[in-house]
C-alpha cells in the first residue's frame, strides 16, 4: 500500500507508474474521493462540535440550581422562556443528529471506496528499471556457465524421467487433471535432493528455517500484495476465507504483521519449505508440456525484512540473488540474470530481477528465480514495523526470493547432465543427498 500522502505530492510520478507497470488504478479518482473523506471528516467534527456545544448550554438550562440558570431568572427572563429556549436547541440538536447519521453512513461508504482505491496504486520503480511491455523486453545482465552442446540427439526431460521411471504424467493428468503428474522413484530422490541442498544452504548462510501454513487468511494475501488482482491465481476456499498460496512468501512475511519490533531484531531472515499451489488462470495452451508450467510444487523461500533505509534494502537484494545463484553453482546449471521491465513487474515490485537457467528442451534460458524488493509496500498492508534508534516508529522494508523451486528445475538439472546412453549425471554437490550416486538410470 502507498501512503496517500506521497501520492498527493506527486500523483504524475504514480500516474506513470500505473502506465509503465500496465495496472489499471485512476490516481485522479483515488484523489476526489481523498478530498470528499478529508471534506466529510471536517464537517463531522464541526457538527459534533457544535452538538456539544448545545448539549452543556442544555445542560445549563435544565438546572435551576445552576449559577448560569439563577443569573438568567435574576436578569429577568422567566422559566417559560428558559424551557422554550431549551426546547429549541434540543430541536437543533436533534436535526444534528440526523445530519451527523447521513454523514457518517456516506463517510463510511466513501472511506471503503477509498481503501479499496488505493489498494490498486502501483508502487514506482526503481530508476534502473527498464520500461518494457512484457517480458520480452526484460534486460540481461549476465550469464553465467556454459551452455552444453552434445554430440548426440538430446532428449527432453519428460522423455529422459518417463524413460527411467522418474516421471508419470499420464497417470498424473488422470488423477487430478492437466498441468499435474507424479514422480516415482529417483524422480523423487532428486526433487527431494534438490530441495535439501537448497534447505542445507540457507541454513549455513545463516538464515532461520520456518515451518509456515500454506492455507492462510485472505488478509495475509491482501498485506503481501496478491490480493485484490490475483484471486483467479489461487485455489480459495471461500467457505472459511482462506486461500492455498504460492509461496512461502505470503506467511514468512506476514508473521511479524501488526508488530512493532526494535531495529535491533532486524533483518529478519527466514526461509521455509513449502508445498505450492498456482491455478495457472490465463494460461491455457501455454507451456503445458511436461514440469515447466504446473499446478503444485515445493520451494524453499527465502524472505528478509529489514529496516526503513533503501541502500539497505538493495544490498540485501544483493544479497538474496547470490543465495540462489550459489544453489545453481552447486548444480553445475548455466543461467543468466536479468532486469526484469516495468510491464512485467508486479505491482508491489520495486524492483524484480529473475533467473533464468538453460533448458536445451525450450532451446532458451526459461525462469526458475525471482527476487523482489518491495520497501515498505506489502509492511504497511499488514502493519509491520520497528522502533527506530530515536524510538520513531517506521515500517520496515521486505524482500523475498526463490531459493529453489521444484520439480520445474528438475527440467534443466536432467537435460543439462544427461549422457548419450540416457543417464542422468548428478552434480558433485548433490551426491551427498543421493547415497554418493554419481548417476541416475545406470544398472
Amino acid at each position: 500500500m502507498i501512503d496517500i500522502k506521497w501520492i498527493r505530492e506527486d500523483p504524475d510520478r504514480f500516474k506513470a507508474a500505473c502506465a509503465t507497470k500496465k495496472i489499471a488504478c485512476d490516481i485522479d479518482a483515488l484523489c476526489a474521493l481523498d478530498d470528499r473523506r478529508r471534506s466529510l471528516q471536517k464537517e463531522l467534527d464541526d457538527l459534533k462540535h457544535r452538538q456539544n456545544e448545545l448539549s452543556n448550554q442544555i445542560g445549563h438550562y435544565r438546572n435551576p440550581k445552576s449559577k448560569w440558570y439563577q443569573q438568567a431568572v435574576a436578569g429577568g427572563r422567566s422559566p417559560a422562556e428558559l424551557a422554550a429556549e431549551s426546547q429549541e436547541l434540543l430541536d437543533e440538536v436533534a436535526r444534528i443528529k440526523g445530519h451527523v447519521k447521513q454523514l457518517e453512513d456516506e463517510s463510511r461508504d466513501v472511506n471503503v471506496k477509498f481503501e479499496a482505491a488505493l489498494l490498486t496504486v502501483p508502487q514506482p520503480p526503481a530508476d534502473d528499471v527498464p520500461v518494457g511491455a512484457d517480458d520480452t523486453e526484460n534486460v540481461e545482465l549476465r550469464r553465467v556457465g556454459q551452455v552444453p552442446a552434445f554430440d548426440f540427439e538430446a532428449r527432453d526431460h519428460v522423455t529422459l524421467m518417463t524413460a527411467l521411471g522418474m516421471l508419470d504424467v499420464e497417470r498424473g493428468v488422470k488423477l487430478a487433471g492437466t498441468r499435474n503428474y507424479v514422480l516415482c522413484g529417483d524422480g523423487v530422490a532428486l526433487h527431494r535432493a534438490v530441495l535439501q541442498l537448497a534447505v542445507d544452504l540457507m541454513a549455513e548462510r545463516g538464515f532461520h528455517q520456518m515451518m509456515v501454513p500454506v492455507l492462510v487468511r485472505d488478509e495475509m494475501m491482501v498485506g503481501t500484495g496478491y490480493y485484490p488482482g490475483g484471486e483467479e491465481q489461487a485455489y480459495r476456499c471461500e467457505r472459511d476465507n482462506l486461500s492455498l498460496t504460492g509461496t512461502a512468501e505470503v506467511a514468512l512475511t506476514s508473521y511479524h504483521g501488526e508488530e512493532i519490533l526494535e531495529q535491533g531484531e532486524l533483518p529478519k531472515k527466514y526461509f521455509a519449505l513449502s508445498p505450492c499451489f498456482r491455478r495457472e488462470a490465463g494460461a491455457a495452451g501455454k507451456d503445458t508440456y511436461g514440469l515447466y508450467r504446473i499446478h503444485y510444487f515445493d520451494k524453499v523461500e527465502q524472505v528478509i525484512i529489514c529496516e526503513n533505509d533503501e541502500q539497505t534494502s538493495i544490498n540485501h537484494h544483493a544479497e538474496i540473488l547470490a543465495n540462489a545463484e550459489e544453489v545453481l553453482a552447486r548444480l553445475e546449471l548455466p543461467y543468466r540474470v536479468v532486469n526484469v521491465c516495468t510491464g512485467d513487474l508486479g505491482q508491489g515490485q520495486v524492483q524484480k530481477y529473475d533467473i533464468e537457467t538453460w533448458m536445451p528442451s525450450r532451446d532458451s534460458y526459461g525462469e526458475t528465480h525471482s527476487a523482489s524488493r518491495f520497501y515498505e509496500f506489502q509492511a504497511r498492508r499488514l502493519k509491520l514495523r520497528y522502533r527506530d534508534a530515536d524510538r520513531k516508529v517506521r515500517y520496515c522494508h521486505t524482500l523475498n526470493n526463490t531459493v529453489i523451486a521444484s520439480p520445474r528445475i528438475l527440467i534443466p538439472l536432467v537435460e543439462n547432465h544427461q549422457k548419450a546412453n540416457g543417464t542422468i549425471r548428478v552434480p558433485e554437490a548433490l551426491r551427498p543427498y543421493l547415497g554418493g550416486r554419481a548417476l541416475l538410470g545406470a544398472d
